[in-house]
């Protein structure tokens, strides 16, 4: 407790200070004391420090020792501060005043506090809208996340189809290519048959070079063959041809489905990030980077063009094998054909000439033995020369000899008619 208009640090509060002041100093001229005036303040708006009086006055800053005659301070204790005047105790505030001030401090503090309740309320509000917000945010990509997936294995699942149709139909067109490659190698072998045929027959003499039918045949069975194996090859070009384009729309098939696979490992790593994630971070900027070059609807065409073009691909190579088995079907049965005509010729001609061969030996067998009888009969000797068998040959010849011989000029041997008859 202070005592009215003094401190703590008066003298009369603190110990006796041994000094060898054994009397009254001297008077002094009394300080000069300047009263003031401190306007009203409202309650709750006045310095902290306003109760002091020692504010109202000065101070008394100097006692003077008797002995030494001068003015000594003490550093042991302060001056002593007395009230010059009793108006500085009519200075304060009245218990009202006071009342009033607490009140007044009473009510800010319970407005600041509801201030502070609704602030603090509406932060959480705030706070808990934007934590739904976030996580509603959070959901909706999770499902859109979930969503692309769910496109992202449908399209993976139709793209490995469609590749592994497409590479069955690429090693039967291939199996197709050998076939008519081996089918086209052996047509060598009659090809240098019927040639051999042709060239053996150029060795025939005279008049048996005939173009029979068995040459015809001959002929027509190496254009054949010749022509299937032009359409052989020519079909085999194709197939090869259509290999390439199948080995193109393959490479596409698998372009797209290993895109496919990058974009469905990172679309599952974002799925499955949390916000408790140790990888999570902030990159600022990134939302304003835009490396998209295109929407659903023309990422999911992609896809579907690149199918239907590997369709197309296997369409075509089902019609060229479709083609293939009847040209082998065809060529079969064209050159089964020609080889039975050729050997049906062959037999015919065979037939032919043998019996010719048979007949001209039977004539050659009769001719020859009319020979041998002829000879025979020539070597013979006559049996009489003046037998009567002879006796009209003589006479014609008898005639004609005088006739020749015994005329005496030129123009009488006359050619009548009789001579040309004897």
């Amino acid at each position: 407790m202070e005592f009215l208009g003094t401190t703590q640090t008066a003298s009369y509060c603190g110990p006796k200070r041994a000094c060898g002041i054994r009397a009254l100093p001297p008077a002094v001229p009394a300080p000069v004391i300047q009263e003031c005036y401190q306007p009203y303040y409202l309650p709750g708006y006045r310095y902290l420090n306003s109760w002091r009086p020692s504010l109202f006055y000065k101070i008394s800053n100097g006692q003077t020792c008797g002995d030494e005659g001068a003015t000594c301070r003490s550093a042991l204790r302060p001056p002593t501060i007395l009230p010059a005047v009793r108006s500085a105790l009519f200075c304060r505030y009245s218990p009202r005043d006071w009342d009033q001030s607490n009140q007044l401090q009473v009510r800010g503090a319970e407005a600041s506090r509801l201030w502070a309740g609704r602030l603090t309320g509406d932060s959480v509000r705030l706070m808990q809208d934007k934590d739904q917000l976030t996580r509603q945010m959070q959901e909706g990509t999770c499902r859109n996340l979930g969503q692309r997936l769910s496109d992202i294995g449908f399209w993976k699942s139709e793209l490995s189809y469609e590749l592994e149709r497409l590479l069955n139909e690429s090693h039967s067109m291939d199996a197709v290519k050998r076939r008519l490659e081996c089918a086209a190698e052996e047509l060598t072998c009659p090809l240098q048959m019927a040639l051999e045929c042709l060239y053996q027959r150029e060795k025939r003499i005279g008049i048996d070079l005939v173009h029979d039918n068995v040459e015809k045949n001959l002929i027509r069975e190496v254009d054949l063959l010749k022509c299937c194996q032009e359409q052989m090859r020519k079909l085999a070009q194709r197939i090869d041809l259509q290999m390439r384009d199948n080995r193109d729309a393959q490479h596409a098939l698998e372009r797209d489905l290993e895109d496919k696979n990058s974009a469905e490992f990172i679309d599952e790593k974002c799925l499955n990030l949390r916000n408790t994630s140790d990888c999570i971070s902030f990159f600022h900027g990134v939302e304003k980077i835009d490396g998209t070059i295109s929407v659903p609807e023309t990422w999911a065409k992609f896809s579907n063009d690149n199918i239907r073009h590997s369709q197309n691909m296997r369409a075509n190579c089902i019609r060229l094998r479709e083609e293939a088995q009847n040209l082998f079907e065809v060529l079969s049965d064209q050159m089964w054909k020609q080889f039975t005509n050729t050997n049906l010729a062959f037999n015919a001609r065979i037939a032919e000439v043998t019996d010719v061969k048979n007949k001209l030996q039977t004539q050659l067998a009769k001719v020859s033995e009319m020979c041998v009888r002829t000879v025979v009969h020539a070597a013979k000797p006559p049996s009489c020369s003046q037998g009567p068998q002879h006796l009209p040959a003589k006479l014609p010849l008898t005639v004609l000899l005088p006739r020749w011989s015994h005329h005496p000029t030129v123009y009488e041997p006359v050619h009548p008619k009789r001579r040309q008859r004897l």
